[in-house]
This record gives C-alpha cells, sequence and structure tokens, in this order.
C-alpha cells in the first residue's frame, strides 16, 4: 500500500536541523600492541543497576518480561513512577553511550557546541567512515578523501579533542563493526547516529539508531525520550546449514513484514535455533531490521557471543555476563506483541529486490522472476562487505566460494568488489589469505568504509539511465542508492551468493543445483561454503586509528571558517509567535513511498551535512509530486513557474511566505522525535483518506495550536483555491516537554533557555 507525505515550507529549509562495576579489559590492547585508550575509564558495566531497575519494573507490572523490556525498562531515569505502556507512553531513558558517524557528527557536535556546555555527559565516539568514496581501491581512496574532506575531519577531531568524544580515524571502519568490536556488550544501551546501529543487537545490546538531535540530548545528560516499544518475537527453530546464512533469516523476515510492519517495534530473536547463528551472523540479522522499520533488533545472550567476546579482548565482560545471564535473557512465559515462526532446516537462501528491501525471492526462483519482469539478468557487479555483512566469517566463507572457482581455472564474470568492516578485519583477512583469494577471483578491495553501499561510488561501468543489475551483501536497495542510477536493479543477498553470482554472471544461477563449466568444458557444482566463525589466531587490529580526548580540553580550539561550503555555524531557529499558522502554502505532495532516501539522500550530498543552508538544498529532491508525478519539480505558487522543491521553498522564505515546519503523512512518520526537536510539528490525519482532500495548490492553517496539549488534536482548514474550504482533524504525539521545544523553536533552544 502506498505510503503518502505532505510537507508545508519551513524555510529554515532542512528537515533534520555491585557496586559491582567492570572496567573493560586493558590485555586485549597490550597484547594487540595498539593503544588501549579507547575504552574510556567511565566506560563500564553495572549489572547491579540494571538489575535494580529491572525488579523495581518486575514488581510494578507483576508480569514477565522480555529480553528487549529489561534491558530498556533497565535504563529508565525513573524506574518508580515512569508510566509503562508499550505502543503508547514515552520512556525517559539514560543510554550508556553515544557513537555518531562522521557525515551525521558534524551537525550533532555543532548543536552541541551550541549547547554551551564544556563537555559529553556519557561516553561518545565519532566514526570516519562515510565520506570515502569508491573509485580506484582501498589505498587510493582513503588518501583522496583524507584530502578532500581534511576540513570535516580536522573539525570532528579537534571539537572530540575539545569535548572529550574519541576520535575514529578515517580508514578504522565502519561505524557498526567497531561498535561490534569494542564498545557493544550484553545489556548496555547504546544509541547511534546512524539507522543500522541495531547491528549490536548481536552482542545483545540494544543499539537505537537516532537523530543528531538525539545523541546531543543524551551527550549534555538530559533524558532520552523513547515511545514505548512494543515487542515483535520471532522464533526460531532447527539449523542453518548449506548456502543459508544468517541473511537470509532476515531478508525472510522482510518479506513477510515489509518495509513498514516492524515499525514501533523492537524485534526479538530467541528459540532453540538461535544458539547456530554466530554472533557475528546475528549483528548482520539485527542490522537489517532497519529496513522493516524496527526501533531495533536483539539476540538473548549465549555462548556465541561470550565467544566472541573473548576473542575481542573482553572475557572479563563475559564473565560477569555470565554471572547476570538471567538479566541477559527473555523471562520464561513472556509475552510478545506478535510471533513469527521460522524453522531454520527449512529456510532457503534469499536474495531480495530489485528497489525494495523487502521483495523476497528464494535464489532458486530469482531468475525466473527477472525474465518475467524484465529485470536484466546479466550481472554487472557484485559487491560484498558492508556494516552488514563484513565479519571474518563472512568473508571466509565468500574466500570458499571463490576459491573452488580458482580452483577450475574461473574467475568472476562480473566486476566484483570487496568492503572490509573494520581496519581490524582487513588485516586479519589479509594476514590469513582470504584477501588474496577474493583478488585472485577478481575481486578489487576497498577501503573500510561505507562506500557504494551508502552511494559513495565513483561508478563507470555503466552510464546513468542504462539499465543494469548489481547484487550486494548491503541492507538497502532503493532506486539510485548505490550509484545514483534510477536504472540500476539492486538486489541484496548473503556475501556467498553474491560472490557465485559474480562468478556466474547471471541471476538465473541456482549454486544449490546449477552447474558452472571450466574453460576446459568441465562441468561442476559449487559446494557449500565454509568459513570460520573466527580467526584461529587472534585478530590482527591492523593500523591504530583511534584518537582518545585529552583529560582536560577546555583550552582548545575549534574553528570553522564563515566562509566554508561544508560547515556553518549554527544560528537558533525562531521561537513560535504564540499564534495559529495561517494560510500557508503547500509545498510538495508526496506521492508513493518516502524514505529518508527520498527525503534526504546521501551520496555526493554527505559532503554537506555539516552546512544545514547547504544540506538544504537536497531537500526532498528524491520525493515523487502527486501533481505531476516528476521528481524534484514543483509549482511555485507565487510564479506559476515549475522549480526545484529547495529552490521553491527558498523563494517563498524570500517573499516572507513561511511557517514553522509542518510534517504530515497518512499513515505517521517514523522519526517523529527528531523532527520535533527541530521545531517542527509532525502530524497524522485522523482519518487517512483526508490526504486525498489536499490540493498541491491549497494554503492550510493549524488552529488550536493556543491551547497545544498532550492527545489533543489539532484543527486544519483546508483554503482550495477554488474558494471553498474543508476542515481536518490531525493527530499528534506530543507529550508536555515536547510542546515545550515546538513552542522554544527548538529542543536545543529549549536546553538553552533551563540552563538560565
Amino acid at each position: 500500500m502506498a505510503t503518502y507525505c505532505l510537507t508545508v515550507a519551513r524555510l529554515q529549509l532542512a528537515l533534520g536541523h555491585g557496586a559491582r562495576r567492570l572496567h573493560i579489559s586493558t590485555a586485549y590492547r597490550a597484547k594487540a600492541k595498539v593503544s588501549m585508550s579507547r575504552f574510556e575509564p567511565t566506560s563500564f558495566i553495572s549489572y547491579e543497576k540494571l538489575q535494580s531497575n529491572i525488579d523495581i519494573v518486575r514488581k510494578r507490572l507483576n508480569r514477565p518480561l522480555t529480553l528487549s523490556e529489561k534491558i530498556v525498562y533497565g535504563h529508565l531515569d525513573d524506574p518508580h513512577n515512569q508510566e509503562i505502556d508499550r505502543g503508547r507512553t514515552y520512556l525517559r531513558l539514560r543510554p550508556d553511550r553515544v557513537a555518531m558517524q562522521d557525515a551525521t557528527a558534524q551537525m550533532a557536535m555543532l548543536q552541541f557546541i551550541s549547547s554551551g556546555l564544556p563537555k559529553v555527559a556519557v561516553p561518545s565516539t565519532i566514526h570516519c567512515d562515510h565520506l570515502i568514496e569508491a573509485q580506484v581501491g582501498g589505498p587510493e581512496d582513503l588518501a583522496r578523501a583524507k584530502d578532500v574532506n581534511h576540513e570535516v575531519y580536522n573539525f570532528l577531531s579537534s571539537a572530540g579533542a575539545k569535548y572529550g568524544v574519541g576520535f575514529w580515524k578515517p580508514g578504522s571502519g565502519i561505524i557498526h563493526q567497531i561498535i561490534l568490536e569494542n564498545y557493544a556488550y550484553p545489556g548496555v544501551m547504546l544509541i547511534g547516529t546512524d539507522s543500522h546501529t541495531p547491528n549490536g543487537g548481536g552482542l545483545g545490546s540494544i543499539c537505537i539508531g537516532v537523530g543528531g538531535a538525539d545523541a546531543v540530548d543524551v551527550m549534555a545528560g538530559i533524558p532520552w525520550e523513547l515511545k514505548c516499544p512494543k515487542v515483535i518475537g520471532v522464533k526460531l527453530t532447527g539449523t542453518l546449514s548449506g548456502w543459508t546464512s544468517p541473511k537470509d533469516v532476515i531478508l525472510k523476515v522482510a518479506g513477510i513484514l515489509t518495509v513498514k510492519g516492524g515499525t514501533g517495534a523492537i524485534i526479538e530473536y530467541h528459540g532453540p535455533g538461535v544458539d547456530s547463528i554466530s554472533c557475528t551472523g546475528m549483528a548482520t540479522i539485527c542490522n537489517m531490521g532497519a529496513e522493516i522499520g524496527a526501533t531495533t533488533s536483539v539476540f538473548p545472550y549465549n555462548h556465541r557471543m561470550r565467544t566472541y567476546l573473548k576473542k575481542t579482548g573482553r572475557a572479563e565482560i563475559a564473565a560477569v555476563a555470565d554471572e547476570y545471564s538471567d538479566l541477559l535473557v527473555p523471562d520464561q512465559g513472556c509475552e510478545y506483541d506478535q510471533i513469527i515462526e521460522l524453522n531454520l532446516d527449512e529456510l532457503k537462501p534469499h536474495i531480495n529486490g530489485p528497489f525494495t528491501p523487502d521483495l523476497a525471492h528464494p535464489v532458486s526462483e530469482v531468475g525466473a522472476a527477472a525474465q518475467k519482469n524484465g529485470w536484466p539478468l546479466e550481472v554487472k557487479v557484485g559487491l560484498i562487505g558492508s556494516c552488514t555483512n563484513s565479519s571474518y566469517e563472512d568473508m571466509g566463507r565468500a574466500a570458499s566460494v571463490a576459491k573452488q572457482a580458482l580452483d577450475k581455472g574461473l574467475k568472476c564474470k562480473a566486476q566484483f568488489t570487496v568492503t572490509p568492516g573494520s581496519e581490524q578485519i582487513r588485516a586479519t583477512i589479509e594476514r590469513d589469505g582470504y584477501s588474496k583469494i577474493l583478488g585472485d577471483v577478481g575481486g578489487v578491495v576497498l577501503a573500510n568504509a561505507c562506500g557504494p553501499c551508502i552511494g559513495q561510488w565513483d561508478r563507470r561501468d555503466v552510464k546513468k539511465g542504462e539499465k543494469n543489475t548489481i547484487v550486494t551483501s548491503y541492507n538497502r536497495n532503493f532506486t539510485a542508492r548505490n550509484d545514483a542510477n534510477p536504472a540500476t536493479h539492486a538486489f541484496v543477498t548473503s556475501p556467498e551468493i553474491v560472490t557465485a553470482l559474480a562468478i556466474a554472471g547471471t541471476l538465473n544461477f541456482n549454486p544449490e543445483t546449477d552447474y558452472l563449466t571450466t574453460p576446459s568444458g568441465e562441468k561442476f557444482k559449487l559446494e557449500p561454503p565454509n568459513g570460520d566463525e573466527l580467526p584461529s589466531r587472534d585478530f590482527d587490529p591492523g593500523q591504530d586509528t583511534y584518537q582518545h580526548p585529552p583529560a582536560d580540553g577546555s583550552s582548545l580550539k575549534v574553528d570553522v571558517n564563515p566562509q566554508s561550503n561544508r560547515l556553518q555555524l549554527l544560528e537558533p531557529f525562531d521561537k513560535w509567535h504564540r499564534n495559529d499558522l495561517e494560510n500557508m502554502q503547500v509545498l510538495i505532495k508526496v506521492k508513493g513511498k518516502c524514505t529518508t532516501d527520498h527525503i534526504s539522500a546521501a551520496g555526493p550530498w554527505l559532503k554537506f551535512r555539516g552546512h544545514l543552508d547547504n544540506i538544504s538544498n537536497n531537500m526532498l529532491i528524491g520525493a515523487v509530486n502527486s501533481e505531476n508525478d516528476a521528481v524534484n519539480k514543483i509549482k511555485n505558487h507565487l510564479t506559476g513557474e515549475y522549480g526545484g522543491v529547495p529552490d521553491v521553498a527558498r523563494h517563498y522564505k524570500s517573499m516572507l511566505h513561511w511557517s514553522p515546519g509542518i510534517w504530515e503523512g497518512d499513515r505517521g512518520i517514523v522519526d517523529k522525535t527528531n523532527l520535533k526537536k527541530q521545531g517542527l510539528l509532525p502530524l497524522t490525519f485522523s482519518n487517512p483518506s483526508d490526504y486525498d482532500k489536499i490540493r498541491p495548490d491549497d494554503k492550510i492553517s493549524i488552529r488550536g495550536l493556543k491551547s497545544f496539549a498532550p492527545g489533543k488534536p489539532l484543527t486544519a482548514v483546508l483554503k482550495h483555491s477554488d474558494g471553498t474550504e474543508e476542515t481536518l482533524q490531525l493527530n499528534h504525539s506530543f507529550n508536555e516537554t515536547q510542546i515545550q521545544w515546538f513552542q522554544a523553536g527548538s529542543a536545543l533552544n529549549r536546553m538553552k533557555e533551563m540552563q538560565h
């Protein structure tokens, strides 16, 4: 079913505007000969505090708790008095730490600077992974990124040093892999400024992707608000084997729940099948839970997590987690809002796409589906790695497939790229020979960064508009996401299936049953992949890429050039003028899906994430206008001419036809809180069909703001160009605190008010 969104011009333009404390071990870093300073002294586990909060809540609710509830409620700011009702109330939480990728960290740090606070209140880190464009190969691309992004990296490094934030330099790896290797642990609550932060759920953590404004709240020591999530249980039975991988679990679940089925819920995996999945495999499953709209995903603590913790130098954490293991698994008899059951014995390898990650096909059927739908069968490029699938096990299984082909004299028919998830993974797979195998079969090893997964790919083998197929082990495959070509048909699957399809060169190949032909004409079938869960020797940490902040950075300076087109210090948004919002011109009525990729795509625009005015030139340029089915072509109702969405918005602003921002949707908005923090009004229609009553040339008034209160609907008056009017009821989910944000102009403005 189509989703529709409507926006009214804001004209600041941007949308995102016991006492038992276990200190992290020093043994691993000493053994690895890498600075231990990445582990902050304040980064400790307090399972006794978690236990205390859970006991309070369990007594109040008088029922068994899911694992998600234990960890979330275990981090309540006020467990004695917090109202708890899944799917309805807002929880005030105290996350343990914050992680930011370098694109979103720019605005988050600019906001933190504007707060006037001297230092972050919780352990926080910045990870340089988003600004490295894939072009030639790892070393060359990294060197170019350091040069092109020098100003941004210098800002993030110096701001981190001044305000107490750890800094992972470019080349260190993808944020989610670094978190899994260093910061996630069973029972921790971490928020990250990236939608795939839930990757940490593979280590029994509640890791949630948020907007930069939420990160600022937590770094400022303010309780963080989260709508009390529902809990969807996925019961796993049976055992993974053969060509079936952890990726197939989430590909199957995505097909069941669709891109919206997990909205407002935590996906909690449980059951006997869990033990057949590696820790990094669980992380893969949790990572892609973002594609079904889930708040996050999580697995219960087990021996696979214990093994991973020990292998990554955190044996002491594993020992304490064992002591408190009852906190880290669901209670017997707990209830889920929805249950899905998957038998891993029966699960077949899957491949999802094109153009959406919930269009699920068994690999055995995708060739026929492609022929039926006119999708190109030839695989132009196979891409493995990314934050979803770049573990040691992933690379090993892909290499085992590649080795079979090499032994028979075959190489990839398609282009083939490999993205290590971290410097530690890169160094270890190079040491253990996987990189050589993947290179010999035709692979190019890219930088330890996001790269093509987020559109950072200077692709040159096809022209824009040329219809073609790529297969990836990534998580998203929306139109033009990877290469800015709307004609690229992108499919997501496991690294081993990507490797097999890249060797075969076609979608119409099922490695479970089909044969390849050697140069001599011999037919052979690939054996199922195999790969060690973890290296038999210790991980090779590679180069030390971490910068720890000094104990006192107060004397340090952070410079932002006023003439910069990459960075811009923030000016406070205007306060609400204490009146209803009258006669606001509709900017665009959006048709179809309206994801973050449509609202503010990544790729080349990432360079402006620290410059509010410049990044606003990316606002809604990927959304389809309902008036003419065109992208980035809307009517300027002051001039009668058509122009791009940001251009028309800027013109309205210059003519003072603007208002505090309104964001309306018929099904709701996923990231409402982040919009609220920017002083916007995210609203939904009481009657979803009322969306159809709005015309692109309408003027809208929002009434009832003088008596704005939680649970009290607002009223929209539509003034049509023919002189008629209609009145609609609009719902909102604002609580008292969030209303104060709106009235102050933003959460940041409110934070400053409270300091005086």
